[in-house]
């Protein structure tokens, strides 16, 4: 089989809020000397087109207009896009890349999906296209999808049927359901292959904490920052790390609210609220953690003070409910 016989298109997802990095764009943080989009870019090659999905305000329109890519190099097939309206998921990136890159001559039969966020991405993109490659021809799978050593699936790293993915972002769009929709039920209809990748190919930065751990730095941004970001990090000499900010902003609310006494446990609202934002749709996640902790309240004796079991209890509810839903509305690719 030669090695060239499986022609793809390339979405790379780089529109998130970042949020838990202070506001800091994934894509500037730097890993051995380059950019992650450097880096997501690169794990493309090969791609007739390659489209950028991401921040206005950093990226150039079709136009040409706007401020520089975080790259030292920018390849003659790239293009950028932004899905809207802007930070609407990545379920309405993927729809937002498709669609700029039929508008400038795209149509491979497959597409691959990259969130920028993963350093190592370039050794899972080359097991899952080996692996595109080796099927039969005549039966190829809706596409291959990445799957941890550790058994997690990550669906934005795949090869995806373009036609495939075209409907379920039409289907979507006809019940209004593709902005913050979840990516699993964006993908649910396709008849993936989940492929083993190697040990930390799909590790992601989410937090300070996980760039750490995996040596990724924060970079130079001045060269391409937005003004906004700008004039949020304007006069900011030290970035702390999201626990420490999530401990000290606790703190604060329960001041504010006089509920000192009250024990959070952050975590545990934290993956309540991922579970929700998965399974459901991403508003879903302060909706599902302020009913939870209504709900925590109430359950409590009247005239007490809300306990750690009234809380769990709570959480709990929340928790299978959500995960009931994922079951039955969204599905899981491959399964």
């Amino acid at each position: 089989m030669h090695k060239n016989s499986v022609a793809f298109d390339a979405l790379i997802l780089a529109g998130g809020r970042s949020s838990r990095l202070g506001g800091v764009p994934k894509q500037s943080l730097v890993f051995h000397g380059q950019t992650l989009l450097e880096r997501a870019v690169a794990a493309a090659a090969g791609a007739r087109l390659t489209v950028v999905v991401g921040d206005a305000g950093v990226l150039p329109g079709e136009s040409g207009e706007g401020h520089p890519l975080p790259l030292s190099v920018r390849p003659a097939n790239l293009l950028a896009c932004r899905e809207e309206p802007p930070f609407a998921g990545p379920a309405a990136a993927i729809a937002a890349g498709l669609d700029t890159l039929a508008r400038n001559g795209g149509g491979a039969p497959y597409s691959l999906v990259l969130a920028c966020d993963m350093p190592l991405a370039a050794q899972a993109v080359a097991v899952l296209r080996d692996a595109l490659l080796q099927s039969d021809p005549g039966v190829r799978p809706g596409g291959v999808v990445a799957r941890s050593e550790d058994g997690r699936t990550q669906p934005l790293a795949g090869f995806y049927s373009t036609a495939g993915l075209k409907r379920s972002c039409a289907d979507l769009a006809s019940r209004n359901a593709l902005v913050n929709g979840s990516v699993r039920a964006l993908l649910a209809s396709l008849d993936v292959q989940l492929v083993t990748v190697p040990a930390g190919s799909t590790a992601d930065v989410d937090t300070w904490d996980d760039a750490a751990a995996l040596g990724v730095a924060a970079g130079n941004q001045h060269a391409w920052e937005s003004p906004a970001h700008s004039r949020r990090q304007r006069g900011r000499q030290v970035v702390k790390s999201q626990d420490e900010t999530l401990e000290e902003w606790c703190r604060a609310l329960l001041q504010a609210y006089k509920l000192e006494d009250v024990q959070v446990d952050i975590n545990a609202v934290l993956a309540l609220a991922g579970v929700a934002a998965h399974s459901v749709v991403r508003p879903a996640a302060p909706l599902t953690t302020f009913i939870a902790g209504f709900a925590a309240g109430l359950a409590a004796a009247p005239g007490r003070e809300m306990d750690a079991a009234s809380m769990d209890a709570a959480l709990a509810v929340a928790r299978s409910l959500a995960a009931d839903y994922d079951a039955e509305a969204a599905g899981t690719p491959g399964e």
